[in-house]
């Protein structure tokens, strides 16, 4: 049985499961804002002008504000109330080798687990994303991020660390963050990068039950995304 708690097991909800409560239901409305770069790095969130925007009671809201701060994509300045949380090229850093470190062993875990359901469900999310790639003529969209957020999911689904998923659903969100910010300061698309390759890369490799193969295509993906963001001169 899984220790985390259920405030903590509510954060993991995808975006297809409404949302069970005014708390959640605020709560998966800012961190959408927050990640999509609506709400910008360092920006300070008044509860009373956020209130009536997600129309929601103070206490509401600021509950919903305390889960995002255990997602670290807000901070708390004490009596001064809330912010979001900056962005750097340490923290992109971070982000991108921690994130590498676990889900490439979540893989290698899933892969030596899964059985004939993880197959086709791998099938299927493969399948999706690579229709939402072909129907979009690449990334960036919301639909797009869903399909790849999926994907990611379903590659590690068999693995049986559910704190292992819950933290990298976690740094999914500080990377997606990282390439909204990157889509608005350049032509990602223009970097020469095949998302759709990688992808396939790491499905083949996965499917065919090739596990050191299929890390390191995955690590060479995320760290592509960190490579591609790092040059446009955030902040350090």
């Amino acid at each position: 049985m899984s220790v985390l708690s259920p405030s903590l097991h509510a954060t993991a909800r995808t975006e297809t499961q409404p949302p069970r409560t005014l708390v959640e239901r605020a709560y998966l409305a800012l961190r959408h804002d927050v990640v999509c770069g609506k709400l910008p790095p360092g920006e300070r969130l008044r509860v009373e002008h956020l209130k009536d925007r997600y129309e929601v009671g103070a206490g509401t809201l600021r509950e919903a504000l305390s889960l995002l701060m255990a997602d670290a994509l807000v901070t708390s300045e004490g009596q001064r109330g809330f912010r979001v949380a900056p962005i750097s090229l340490a923290d992109l850093e971070d982000v991108t080798n921690t994130r590498v470190m676990l889900e490439t062993e979540a893989l290698r875990q899933s892969i030596r687990r899964g059985d004939a359901r993880w197959e086709s469900d791998l099938v299927s999310a493969y399948g999706l994303l690579t229709q939402s790639e072909i129907d979009l003529a690449g990334s960036g969209s919301e639909l797009w991020e869903q399909c790849n957020k999926n994907f990611h999911e379903t590659l590690i689904s068999a693995h049986d660390s559910a704190w292992t998923k819950y933290l990298l659903g976690i740094l999914y969100r500080h990377a997606e963050r990282y390439r909204h910010i990157n889509w608005r300061l350049t032509a990602a698309h223009a970097s020469g990068r095949d998302v759709r390759r990688e992808h396939e890369e790491i499905f083949r490799a996965a499917i065919d039950r090739q596990e050191a193969r299929a890390s390191l295509a995955l690590e060479a993906h995320v760290r592509l995304t960190h490579d591609i963001v790092k040059r446009q001169a955030l902040p350090t």
